[in-house]
């Protein structure tokens, strides 16, 4: 696999000094699992204070940037381009970039629809889903989606 660039800036804007720079590549499962060091390590925990116990929750929730992850690396045009799959670090934001955009049946405006798939690269989506990286055509969008939903307060 072709080196995956993950930047990590203090602030908000991409200008910015870089705090921590990685570029990850190898073989599918070991891409995958790095990324997902990546991403516990630059996850971090909140507290709440305001109930009278304190409460932590992650600033992103992990299983959201895992599949949106996964789906740039397995989704990616890996033809007419050698710009990488980016994981971008903001201070208020997270940014995954994936050269090539939507493909086949899947158009910006059919994104992230339960069911509605069509890999670009069916050989690497069918070997993450056989690695278990992936649960089943089509979901991962959704689950990522329902994952970043606001979560209503625990009583």
């Amino acid at each position: 696999m072709r080196q995956e660039p993950s930047v990590r800036y203090p602030g908000a804007e991409i200008g910015e000094l870089i705090q921590d720079q990685k570029e990850v590549d190898g073989p599918l499962a070991e891409l995958f699992r790095r990324l997902d060091e990546i991403i516990a390590t630059n996850i971090e925990q909140r507290s709440d204070l305001s109930a009278s116990v304190e409460n932590t929750y992650p600033t992103y929730p992990r299983v959201a940037l895992q599949e949106l992850i996964r789906n740039a690396v397995i989704h990616r045009n890996y033809e007419a381009t050698t710009s990488p799959v980016m994981l971008s670090w903001y201070a208020d934001r997270v940014e995954i970039t994936s050269p090539g955009g939507p493909c086949g049946m899947v158009t910006q405006e059919t994104f992230g629809q339960p069911g509605l798939t069509d890999a670009r690269n069916p050989a690497l989506a069918s070997a993450a889903k056989s690695m278990r990286f992936v649960q089943r055509f089509g979901s991962g969008i959704p689950r990522a989606q329902a994952a970043l939903r606001p979560q209503p307060p625990c009583p």
